[in-house]
């Protein structure tokens, strides 16, 4: 089975010996532990890794995001960046200007597993879309992208036969046209139609990128994501006579990235949040209540009770549709800003976020135990259950979320050996 090398360059005594230990129990190799960025560098022009995991603040010359640029643009290999929160603050945004091109200490493995396999599937789509072009660009006929010549005016001169595909116009409708009558562009970011990229790009005299969340409007009222570039068309004096655009459908790409991050933060049979996304809002919230010394939340931990007799009795695909129907019953418990994730088998934590006291957290458990009660019918089977649920709030000024919740699942064994069925409060 073909093993992927990995580089590490970290300065730290401790921590290289621990990211081993995770890569390797994630079926990747190290290859090597370097501490500097220089000696880096050579190790990868020696060993040629498929990735490297690179602390952004190295001492010596050269910092780790120099380092980073080097090694993807010399020998293009994708670079994922490990930082500290608070020198991930004071960075230059520019820095990290690429999602997911970095994972912030400390991390647990399903982070850093999802950080390395997203840096390799966008090294992997960069690779593909790089060797297009340069293909395409040689016969535009033959071109596996649309590509639109315009006019100096911005009117369409020319269109390719892929790009009469992706926008639903014929060529000889188009000819003449203004550009943004024909492929009618807007950005979802901001939710704003995009003018004449033509006039822009020729009036820039550069190439611009299409915006990352760009959609195009096609003739029968279809929105297609859409991605590439417009450039400028130069004659032999290099005066400009019109623009190029160049374009394909990138929505099977959007779909694997969406469900990439899908796979990544969310259960897949219940469709709640995971552990991964529970703890990013749980961190989140900490900080936040950091900043404002009235903000109160509050964490419950919950556990089904008798859930393995139901799983014994009916079948574990009896089991997965009751969970599937507890999370829908946890989810009509909560207001619309409070997170509810699963954690694992019949394990679900709540996020009730701006509470007012340690009251409002003991009516929600309340409001839980009498909505797991009400039976569901599930072929032809009522079934109900309770919960045994821990409950711990930031009364002292939590720091980590992992403290937090295990806090409030030591509440939770507490209300277990209490009878089940019942809460308690971690103090």
């Amino acid at each position: 089975m073909f093993t992927r090398k990995i580089l590490v360059v970290e300065e730290e005594k401790t921590l290289p010996s621990n990211i081993r230990k995770s890569l390797q129990k994630l079926g990747y190799s190290v290859s090597e532990i370097t501490k500097s960025g220089e000696e880096a560098i050579k190790k990868v022009a020696e060993t040629h890794p498929h990735l490297v995991l690179i602390d952004i603040c190295l001492a010596g010359e050269v910092d780790g995001v120099h380092v980073g640029n080097i090694i993807q643009n010399q020998f293009h290999v994708p670079v994922v960046y490990v930082t500290e929160h608070l020198e991930y603050k004071t960075l230059n945004k520019n820095q990290l200007s690429e999602p997911f091109s970095y994972i912030v200490k400390p991390f647990i493995e399903s982070d850093l597993h999802f950080a390395i396999e997203m840096a390799f599937y966008k090294h992997q789509s960069n690779k593909i879309l790089h060797e297009e072009k340069h293909r395409l660009a040689a016969i535009i006929n033959s071109m596996g992208c649309a590509v639109i010549v315009t006019y100096a005016n911005g009117c369409i001169e020319m269109m390719n036969p892929i790009a009469e595909l992706i926008t639903g116009w014929k060529e000889s409708e188009a000819l003449g046209k203004d550009l943004v009558e024909v492929v009618n562009l807007v950005d979802k970011d901001v939710g704003e139609r995009i003018e004449n990229l033509a006039i822009y790009v020729m009036e820039a005299g550069k190439v611009l990128n299409l915006p990352e969340n760009c959609t195009l409007i096609t003739k029968d009222g279809q929105e297609i994501a859409i991605g590439d570039n417009v450039a400028p068309i130069r004659d032999q004096n290099g005066n400009i006579t019109g623009a190029v655009l160049v374009f394909q459908d990138i929505t099977k790409r959007k779909q694997t990235e969406t469900q990439l991050i899908r796979n990544a933060f969310y259960d897949g049979l219940t469709a709640l949040p995971n552990r991964v996304l529970f703890l990013d809002r749980l961190r989140q919230t900490i900080e936040r209540s950091k900043r404002k010394s009235d903000y109160y939340f509050a964490v419950l931990f919950l556990d089904l009770d008798g859930f393995k007799e139901i799983n014994d009795r009916f079948g574990h695909g009896i089991g997965d549709d009751f969970l599937v129907a507890i999370a829908r019953r946890l989810e009509s418990c909560l207001r619309g800003g409070d997170s509810v994730a699963r954690f694992g088998g019949d394990e679900f934590t709540v996020l009730l976020e701006d509470i007012k006291d340690i009251t409002d957290a003991t009516n929600v458990a309340k409001r839980i135990q009498d909505c797991l009660r009400l039976p569901v019918d599930l072929n032809g089977y009522q079934l109900s259950t309770t919960a045994s649920i821990g409950i711990t709030w930031n009364f002292s000024n939590y720091e980590e979320p992992g403290t937090l919740l295990r806090d409030a699942d030591i509440a939770m064994y507490r209300a277990k050996r209490q009878g089940k069925a019942t809460y308690a409060i971690f103090s």
